[in-house]
């Protein structure tokens, strides 16, 4: 590398490193202590569903969920001094969603009674996902146990002879309408390789290489490689961007688990796909939902999307991908973080089409920071 080559490649990750501290610096400065102030209902003992984008107020409360309880764990016991408000958070999710007849409500209303009690695997993997992360930090050993016992209760109750999961059940378990979503099993993914992390339980090595052969059959378009939000052949299905990267992301950060597995393989493909369909080339915008031909169904931009998208370039870890991200960096914040925190959707235009703040969102920044973080060591 010539010194004019290497001078340029070491401006690059200055600039890189001074766009993402300016990142991590607005997460921990703004977004976190919306949730531990304004954004914590002390008499109920949780985090409200969600604030106004203007002024940080509590947005009217109709339900509390436990995903979203749970995502909240996540964040704060991945904090340095987030561990005493993840303790809290930890009862709260016990004492409020637990259903003594098994497993875990989906939401509970606002004086704190249960609302939907039926069982879905998205709330049930979120449970395993924070579960892992707070027994790794706290080493509470009923955090552990409820990990256990969720996983295990994932696997009698929601799976099915052929690999896969139900997406929802009824309080009892029973099945009233058979339905397998991609979205519900990324998610129980992504908290089966964060709880092997944590215990070193290698039960899980099989089960989660078994999950991304059964993706392949179920989910992935041959023609394109993207994993389909519906089984394929299903009405309306639809492809989304940010799904994509996603998926990408959380095989490339186990390559001991799944190694050069054909969804690795396809998700290279669906990856090109969405980033020459779904991203946009001057503002880096992620859009919604394409179809399988390429074309773009839902031009909303949700922030999600957007860390997704980002997470991934971080972790591909080449000069094309760092030189996206470079571009990502530069349009991120000024489309989608203010004073008050950020906004939750805006059109390729850039006009605010959601502007409250879910609590759920600060683990999609959490997840997406901790890439850049890595990245620039």
């Amino acid at each position: 590398m010539s010194r004019t080559s290497s001078s340029a490649a070491s401006n690059t990750s200055a600039d890189l490193g001074a766009a993402v501290a300016s990142l991590l610096a607005h997460y921990d400065s703004t977004v976190l202590p919306l949730w531990t102030g304004p954004g914590w209902h002390e008499s109920i003992g949780l985090p409200y569903e969600a604030l106004a984008g203007h002024d940080a107020s509590p947005l009217p409360v109709r339900r509390y969920r436990a995903m979203a309880c749970a995502r909240q764990l996540y964040v704060f016991s991945r904090q340095a001094d987030g561990l005493a408000h993840a303790d809290t958070l930890f009862a709260a999710l016990r004492r409020r969603f637990a259903d003594p007849d098994g497993g875990w409500y989906y939401s509970i209303d606002a004086d704190g009674a249960p609302l939907d009690t039926g069982k879905d695997l998205y709330t049930h993997a979120f449970v395993v996902f924070a579960c892992a992360a707070y027994w790794r930090r706290s080493g509470n050993a009923d955090a552990r146990a409820v990990l256990d016992d969720t996983a295990a209760l994932i696997e009698t109750k929601f799976g099915m002879p052929d690999g896969l999961y139900h997406a929802a059940l009824a309080r009892d378990f029973t099945v009233e309408r058979k339905a397998v979503l991609q979205n519900p099993v990324m998610h129980l993914t992504e908290a089966y390789l964060a709880a092997c992390e944590a215990t070193g339980d290698q039960w899980y090595v099989p089960r989660l290489r078994e999950i991304a052969r059964q993706v392949q059959r179920t989910f992935v378009d041959p023609a394109n490689g993207c994993i389909a939000e519906l089984p394929l052949g299903s009405a309306d299905n639809r492809i989304e961007p940010g799904h994509q990267f996603e998926w990408y992301s959380l095989l490339a950060m186990a390559p001991s688990v799944f190694g050069a597995c054909e969804l690795g393989e396809s998700l290279t493909r669906g990856c090109a796909f969405a980033h020459r369909h779904g991203v946009a080339p001057l503002t880096q915008g992620v859009a919604a939902a394409l179809d399988a031909d390429g074309r773009i169904i839902d031009a909303t931009q949700r922030i999600w999307a957007q860390t997704e998208y980002a997470r991934a370039l971080a972790l591909r870890g080449d000069d094309e991908g760092r030189a996206a991200l470079a571009r990502w960096l530069a349009a991120f914040p000024g489309r989608f973080l203010h004073g008050h925190g950020w906004h939750e959707c805006i059109g390729p235009d850039g006009a605010v089409l959601r502007d409250e703040m879910p609590s759920t969102t600060p683990y999609h920044l959490a997840t997406a920071y901790e890439a850049l973080r890595k990245l620039l060591g």
